[in-house]
């Protein structure tokens, strides 16, 4: 059992628990009421707000919607103003712009462009919105009336500013000038800036507003004559040349005059064009001689037509840069082509009177006249690829031009080749053009100068005689490898054998000619000395040359045939010593004994062999002297050769008789010494002497 105080004490402090309980749990229910309350106001304050905004809502929305009406149609009497206004100004279009309009672009083309542009928006509105409105006729005759006045300004300004690039000018833009560490390249300016800006702004109105193409037709009309006037200025300047200096020339680019029509040159490296031509005056004339001042002629048309050649390429690459920036793309290269026609048609009708006077010259045997065809073929075949390049998307007709010339040339220039050929062989030449000291003949050293002059041209040449398919007449076989690279186009090897072979049988054919003339001499001796010194100087010119190099293509022992030839000539001349030295040679001397006396059939057999030597030796001196042999070298070796042959049998001779007493007066036969024979010898081939 729980003691009474322990009890007493527990109770008291479970009471005192309780009460403390009872009072919190009072405290929680007092809190509580003043939530509920304080909830209960809130939600009547929340009624009561929710309340006036339904009034307020109620009062507002209607005034809202009505006010955004009135903005709505505010914003569309604005809109239907600004379009009235906007209509409305179409009706001043034409009274507002027509003055400009009057007055034309010159000096205000922007303005000008704008009032054209207000007018082709009134010509649309009235189109679209009003058809039968007088304004629209108004509009359309202010537009056409400015139209026509832009391609009037175009024109203007086309042929104010478009000039003739000058012969100077051309020359340094196709030679550019060796003197200068960095060339610089010319850049030709054909329009000043501002023309040419004022230029690309009416051609692109008149293309996008004006369907018009008529501007492009002046274009080109402009600019072609302009570019054939330029290279005929560049012929002309070299015929001026030719007569007061003799050399056309070109100064260096920092001297341009201030007129020169040129940009600000940009410099980088250059590209060297070599276009002088060598001179063929000394070797292209015919065996008639050279005609006075024909020749110089000759080398001032051909550089002419060349430097026009080049001119032509630089020139319409200029064009076809300067057309971009003015016509239409899809326009541009059918403008192009019409306007290079001039010009290109003048350099072909040139070149075809080039191709027609060579085959005139080629009838008469003058082929000076068609070597002229050579450097030019050889120039045109060079600047093909440029050429190709800057015709590119020209007509068929226009690209065809230059190859259908250089296969003009190259037909002339093998039937010139071929001609000249026959005529070396068949020359008739024989009785009234005939050296009469049996020098060279004009023939042989015109052939030579024609076939050395081939050698600056060897790939001009081989391909004139490859392109006619010469390998059937001369019986060359053909290596596949050399043909097949190319329809058009021949290995330059074969090209080489071609060649080799046509100089060969020019050599043969000059060869039978020779053979022929040289019978017209009677004397053999000189027909001997004839044929040596055209056998040698033919030898001596190869050899000069490197025309043994191309015969040696085909031929290969043709040195050691000359030099055969000339050994063989050389004895036959030898022979006609004979006559001399066999009064005096031991068999035909009579036989005597020492210390007997000479019977006068002997003394007159010896007298007789002493002038007959005399008579001879003076005879022949005297004829052969009159001879020509040229070539030091040859002379000296002739003389020395016959000197130390008759000098022998002389000496050999006067010793055996030199103390036979077979005459009273010795004097009267022993004309010479040994030594004042082979003086005699000595003076052999020199009319000098």
């Amino acid at each position: 059992m729980i003691p009474p105080q322990e009890a007493s004490a527990r109770r008291r402090e479970i009471e005192d628990k309780l009460k403390q309980e009872e009072e919190t749990l009072s405290f929680i229910r007092d809190n509580l009421e003043k939530s509920d309350q304080l909830t209960k106001n809130m939600v009547s304050i929340l009624s009561s707000f929710e309340s006036r905004l339904m009034k307020l809502e109620n009062s507002i929305i209607p005034v809202h919607k009505q006010t955004e009406n009135l903005q709505r149609l505010q914003e569309n009497v604005e809109k239907t103003l600004s379009c009235l206004d906007h209509v409305i100004s179409y009706y001043h279009v034409a009274s507002d712009t027509e003055k400009i309009i009057r007055e034309g672009p010159t000096g205000r083309l922007e303005e000008y462009l704008g009032s054209m542009a207000k007018i082709q928006k009134a010509v649309e509105y009235f189109q679209d919105n009003s058809p039968d409105s007088p304004e629209l006729n108004k509009v359309k005759l202010l537009f056409e009336r400015g139209k026509e006045s832009l391609e009037s300004e175009f024109r203007s300004l086309m042929t104010r500013h478009s000039k003739v690039v000058s012969p100077v000018l051309i020359l340094d833009l196709i030679s550019g000038d060796d003197e200068l560490e960095v060339q610089e390249e010319v850049v030709l300016e054909h329009l000043p800036e501002s023309a040419l800006q004022d230029v690309v702004r009416i051609s692109h109105w008149l293309v996008e507003y004006g369907r018009n193409h008529d501007f492009m037709n002046v274009y080109y009309q402009i600019r072609s004559s302009q570019l054939d006037r330029s290279i005929k200025g560049l012929k002309e300047h070299f015929r001026k040349s030719s007569s007061s200096s003799g050399v056309p020339y070109s100064p260096a680019i920092p001297n341009k005059r201030k007129d020169t029509p040129t940009k600000k040159p940009v410099k980088r490296p250059g590209h060297e064009h070599d276009f002088r031509v060598k001179h063929l005056s000394e070797a292209l004339n015919d065996k008639h001689g050279p005609l006075a001042g024909r020749d110089d002629m000759l080398d001032v048309e051909t550089d002419a037509y060349i430097h026009c050649v080049s001119a032509f390429v630089k020139l319409a690459q200029s064009e076809y840069q300067l057309l971009t920036d003015i016509i239409p793309e899809h326009h541009q290269k059918k403008t192009f082509d019409s306007l290079i026609q001039d010009a290109l048609d003048g350099l072909m009708l040139e070149g075809e009177n080039i191709v027609s006077a060579a085959r005139k010259a080629i009838i008469r045997h003058d082929f000076s006249t068609v070597l002229t065809v050579f450097p030019i073929l050889r120039h045109l075949k060079q600047t093909k690829p440029e050429f190709d390049q800057v015709l590119q998307g020209t007509a068929a007709s226009t690209k065809n031009k230059l190859p259908g010339l250089i296969t003009s040339m190259e037909t002339i220039g093998a039937k010139a080749l071929e001609d000249f050929a026959d005529n070396i062989k068949n020359d008739p030449d024989k009785e009234y053009n005939m050296p009469k000291d049996g020098t060279v003949h004009e023939l042989t050293s015109n052939a030579i100068l024609f076939l050395q002059q081939l050698l600056d041209f060897q790939e001009t040449a081989g391909a004139m005689l490859a392109s006619q398919v010469l390998g059937d007449t001369y019986n060359i076989p053909l290596d596949p490898r050399e043909t097949s690279s190319s329809a058009t186009s021949y290995n330059s090897e074969f090209s080489k054998r071609l060649l080799s072979t046509y100089i060969c049988k020019v050599l043969g054919n000059l060869q039978l000619n020779l053979l022929s003339k040289s019978k017209v001499y009677e004397d053999p001796a000189l027909s001997a000395i004839f044929l040596h010194n055209n056998y040698n100087y033919i030898l001596k010119s190869l050899e000069k040359s490197e025309l043994i190099q191309l015969v040696a293509v085909t031929q290969k022992t043709a040195e050691r045939s000359y030099r055969e030839h000339i050994e063989q000539q050389i004895q036959t001349y030898q022979r006609s010593w004979l006559k001399v030295t066999d009064y005096i040679t031991e068999k035909n001397l009579p036989v005597f004994q020492s210390g007997v006396k000479l019977r006068d059939k002997e003394r007159q057999m010896i007298k007789e062999r002493f002038k007959g030597f005399n008579d001879g030796l003076e005879e022949l001196c005297k004829i052969q002297k009159a001879w020509a042999v040229p070539d030091t070298e040859q002379r000296d070796r002739i003389r020395q050769i016959q000197k130390k042959i008759v000098k022998e049998t002389y000496g050999a001779f006067l010793q055996r008789y030199n103390n036979v007493p077979f005459t009273k007066n010795p004097e009267k036969y022993v004309k010479y010494q040994v030594d004042q024979v082979g003086d005699m010898i000595d003076r052999l081939f020199d009319t000098s002497a």
